[in-house]
């Protein structure tokens, strides 16, 4: 039993599961990512940067910041009580996070690339001696906590004078305990070994030895949320139900404690809140551990309360980009409707955590919708935190940027949580494409890839072929297969179906209509509307034979979308997109500062293959879109008002801000004169300094 869990264990956040199981409490199961090959194609070229890039900047990183050195200075200080380390200039609480979601994003690189190596020698060596450096600062019951460790007599100010002190407010003890169970998974999954995980389990004991509502423990619950699917992922690893039970426990004693604010979502019980507030990074990964533990245990309290902040996201606090998290006071949720867009906060983070959030709404409903949040999220305010080249991060993500643009990613910030998360994620992606339940076959995403999978229990190979997001025509072919008859569940995303998202928060305009997507099987047409399920799936049910054919051809005008009339800072506005992918106007492909711009409200625009190129000199395939029906604003010598016909010309949003810092940016453009300007849009500094708020 406790090994079958285990083989599920990491399926909650990536689908990356040695062997394809059913998730407990969950209906559909995903596919896990080490059965499903991406090599080439959108995200082939983002998994190599990840692999070769990315991920050994983040290594290094942590070795020149000091990161692993915390860990070897509080070993010194068990070994010797005399000598102590206090924290010197900018240092974090949560510092120690940073190897631990390193090594998860490593250990899913292993399963794929066992032979990866990292300066010179195996990666899986390296792994161990920072394992090794890791283990070594664990004290004698377990607990593992560099900032308090280290220097007991004087702590690091967040970390308070004793063990869960300040864990509600910034010491973030349980928050580093979820990165550590996450990371500690993956790695014994990777590789086999127990180094990692027997680390964690012993903190996790210590965890849930001294907190809780017995005798002699403290009353508690994370200031900053994760712990809770950790500790879930180490109850599916190891079988033993006190973690899964520790995990509920932080759940129903939120806002039960002396933490009761909204910042961290403890103002009122979780299963009595339907609206998402405060800090979205908290706030997602809190959602996820709902979802975890609902699925599990089947409170369905939990599962009323989920679906209920799920529509106040999508239907008033979701950015078209797919980012969330409005405000740069606490990286938090706004008012209803509260949408900015220069001043928009977007954290790489929370958009990871909101593609969290919905996979598992996904997995526990089966309906369509979550997938097309995930995609918008995904191709959009997820992927923007990271360079094409995966060397340099964004941790905000705006929607727009002033003409002397003083924001730009940057290789690394003092608070890394967002460059070691894009570590962590990238690698997992492929674990988002498929998933089965019973005899259906889910395809969620379109990208290049070879898959062998389970349907009904029975082998199945599948392949996809397809310039996708740029091009619309997707192959699915059948290789061999024991399962001969089930259905096969294509997701035909919400934009091609006039719904830019699952509610009325935005919509198309103009000349706009549902794009038209055309269906073959092995060269016949099929009714594509006709068989698109309450799902929202096309469901193709057949006896399926190596060599069966799906062809789906996804047209990909360009649209413009308008946002609700209460989104107070896109009125008059509107963006532009063209399948999953929002655009944005840039100053390197456009004469006028991008915020003069007018557009016509009938416009009609062309979509071009082109290159983008980087200031580092790397060249990446793109697809522009281009209109003549714009006119720029600007003031004559006089202050008259001048009004010029022009070109304007958009690029994806991800790939702004990869050709130097001289000019402006702008998402949401004027269609109405009362929301156009003649003037630049004032720089305004967005800095990095959003880690004031963990």
């Amino acid at each position: 039993m406790k090994r079958l869990l285990y083989t599920v264990a990491c399926s909650l956040l990536a689908g990356n599961m040695m062997a394809q199981s059913q998730v407990p409490g969950y209906p559909i199961t995903p596919v896990p990512f080490t059965s499903v090959k991406v090599s080439e194609g959108f995200w082939g070229q983002r998994l190599t940067a990840s692999r070769e890039v990315t991920i050994p900047l983040a290594f290094s990183k942590c070795e020149e910041t000091g990161r692993y050195t915390n860990f070897s200075n509080a070993h010194k200080h068990l070994m010797d009580p005399t000598q102590e380390f206090p924290d010197k200039g900018w240092t974090f609480t949560f510092d120690d996070t940073d190897p631990y979601k390193t090594i998860e994003g490593a250990s899913y690189l292993l399963q794929t690339y066992p032979k990866a190596m990292y300066k010179g020698r195996p990666l899986t060596q390296y792994l161990d001696s920072v394992i090794a450096v890791i283990g070594s600062a664990q004290e004698p019951d377990g607990y593992l906590f560099t900032p308090l460790t280290k220097a007991p007599s004087k702590p690091h100010s967040w970390a308070g004078t004793k063990r869960w002190e300040k864990v509600e407010e910034l010491s973030h003890e349980f928050y580093n305990l979820g990165h550590m169970l996450e990371g500690a998974v993956a790695h014994y999954q990777a590789t086999g070994k127990r180094n990692f995980l027997d680390i964690a389990i012993r903190y996790a004991d210590c965890v849930c030895r001294e907190v809780g509502l017995g005798e002699n423990q403290v009353d508690r619950v994370p200031g900053h949320q994760i712990a809770e699917m950790g500790l879930v992922k180490l109850y599916l690893a190891t079988g033993d139900s006190k973690y899964l039970n520790q995990a509920k426990y932080f759940l129903d004693r939120r806002g039960k404690t002396t933490r009761k604010d909204m910042y961290s979502q403890a103002h009122i019980p979780v299963v009595d809140q339907d609206e998402a507030v405060g800090h979205a990074v908290r706030a997602g990964y809190m959602y996820a551990g709902m979802a975890d533990v609902a699925a599990i245990t089947g409170d369905s309290a939990y599962l009323k309360a989920i679906d209920k902040i799920w529509d106040n996201i999508v239907s008033k606090k979701y950015y078209i980009t797919g980012g969330v998290g409005a405000r740069h006071n606490g990286e938090a949720f706004g008012d209803n409707y509260e949408l900015p867009n220069a001043d928009a906060y977007c954290e790489t983070c929370a958009a990871i955590a909101n593609v969290y959030v919905n996979h598992r709404l996904f997995l526990l409903h089966g309906e369509s919708k979550y997938y097309d949040v995930v995609e918008r999220t995904l191709y959009n305010a997820l992927i923007a935190g990271v360079s094409l080249e995966g060397d340099a991060f964004f941790y905000p993500n705006p929607l727009a940027c002033a003409s002397d643009m003083d924001y730009a990613r940057k290789a690394w910030f003092g608070c890394a949580c967002c460059p070691s998360n894009i570590s962590r994620f990238i690698p997992s992606l492929p674990g988002y494409v498929y998933a089965v339940k019973d005899q259906s076959l889910y395809v969620n995403l379109f990208l290049p890839n070879t898959a062998n999978l389970l349907v009904g229990g029975k082998k199945v190979q599948i392949e996809q072929q397809t310039g996708y997001p740029y091009d619309g025509t997707v192959n699915i072919s059948i290789g061999k297969t024991q399962a001969k008859e089930f259905a096969l569940k294509v997701r035909i995303p919400g934009w091609t179906k006039g719904s830019p998202v699952p509610s009325d928060l935005y919509a198309y305009v103009g000349s706009a209509k549902p794009a038209a997507t055309v269906v073959t099987v092995n060269g016949v047409a099929i009714d594509c509307a006709g068989n698109i399920t309450a799902d929202g799936y096309l469901t193709i049910e057949r006896k399926w034979k190596k060599g069966d054919k799906v062809q789906l051809t996804f047209d990909m005008p360009v649209q413009m979308v308008a946002a609700n009339h209460a989104v107070e800072a896109d009125r008059g506005m509107v963006s532009i997109e063209r399948g999953p992918l929002v655009y944005c106007a840039e100053w390197p492909d456009n004469d006028a500062d991008v915020r003069t711009y007018l557009l016509n409200p009938n416009a009609t625009f062309k979509a071009a293959d082109a290159t983008l190129t980087t200031e580092a000199g790397n060249n990446f395939p793109i697809v522009t879109v281009t209109t003549s029906d714009v006119q720029t604003l600007s003031y004559d010598a006089k202050h008259n008002l001048v009004v010029k016909n022009g070109k304007l010309t958009l690029i994806p949003y991800y790939a702004w801000d990869h050709r130097g810092q001289k000019g402006g940016m702008e998402v949401w453009l004027p269609v109405d004169v009362t929301a156009a300007s003649a003037t630049p849009r004032l720089a305004k500094s967005l800095g990095d300094n959003g880690f004031f708020n963990r």
